[in-house]
């Protein structure tokens, strides 16, 4: 499995902006597709973007369009979130994963789940 380290969250006010990182372990990564999720109290994990191994193909969730961009850095074993104009509905640890693929971005056995990293987003 690839070991995967959340961190960047923090708490910004309505609008601003964070920038989060995952930071993989093994020479593997750069070749997983990989995926953002978060968990906001009292709802289930959700899908949030998700990026193909080479970073050409990108997906999101409908909430996120135009606001969040996911990136990766193979050679640094590191995938990015950079979230923009952030509403107080963006709130919850966010996660980062293997995913199955960019169009069907189902949790992977190839990768696990880490502690996560907290957003609060205040209004």
């Amino acid at each position: 499995q690839v070991q995967l380290v959340e961190s960047g969250g923090g708490l910004v006010q309505t609008g601003g902006s964070l920038k989060l990182s995952c930071q993989g372990s093994g020479r593997t990564f750069s070749g997983y597709h990989m995926g953002w999720f978060r968990q906001a109290p009292g709802k289930e994990r959700e899908f949030v973007a998700a990026i193909s191994w080479g970073g050409g193909s990108t997906s999101y969730t409908d909430s996120v369009k135009g606001r969040f961009t996911i990136s990766r850095d193979n050679a640094k074993n590191t995938m990015y979130l950079q979230m923009n104009t952030l509403k107080p509905e963006d709130t919850a640890i966010y996660y980062c994963n293997v995913v199955r693929s960019v169009i069907r971005p189902e949790p992977s056995a190839l990768g696990s789940w880490g502690q996560g990293t907290q957003v609060t987003v205040s209004s």
